[in-house]
């Protein structure tokens, strides 16, 4: 799968190993409270897992993972670079995501998001999943509620 972005041709494929250090820049970047390397490398070739990383001319620029358990699955983890987003890459992440756990049976999918973040919100909403419910504290930097989300994946 490949789009024109800008200059640079965009592919969506599995993560291996060698990504994983760009991976943890972006998750330390974006986030207040990354996830590290090595929890990233703990999901590569999961046959439980969906790790996709989004790549360009220069390099990795987004990831996606999701836990497949049956016919549950939860969106662990999905983040772009502070540079491409706003440009539909996180929809497309989240979409192929969203196929890849139907292709392993997954059924429908649950996640969390911080209650202030208003775009991932939105972007989440734009595909589908609702809000079912909160957990209160669930953030630690700073401490903020999350909304659980889910859709169907049909």
């Amino acid at each position: 799968m490949a789009t024109r972005t800008r200059q640079n041709a965009l592919t969506i494929r599995a993560a291996t190993e060698r990504d994983l250090e760009e991976v943890a820049t972006i998750e330390r970047s974006v986030f207040n409270d990354p996830w590290s390397r090595r929890s990233f490398s703990a999901l590569v070739g999961e046959g439980h897992v969906v790790f996709l990383v989004a790549t360009s001319d220069n390099g990795v620029v987004g990831y996606a993972i999701v836990i497949v358990s049956g016919a549950e699955c939860e969106l662990a983890n999905l983040a772009v670079t502070r540079l491409m987003q706003r440009q539909g890459l996180g929809a497309r992440l989240l979409a192929e995501s969203m196929d890849r756990a139907r292709e392993r049976g997954g059924r429908e999918m649950f996640l969390e998001v911080r209650a202030s973040n208003a775009a991932a919100i939105q972007l989440y909403s734009s595909a589908g999943f609702q809000a079912v419910g909160r957990r209160v504290r669930y953030y630690a930097r700073p401490i903020e509620d999350a909304i659980v989300m889910k859709a169907a994946l049909q």
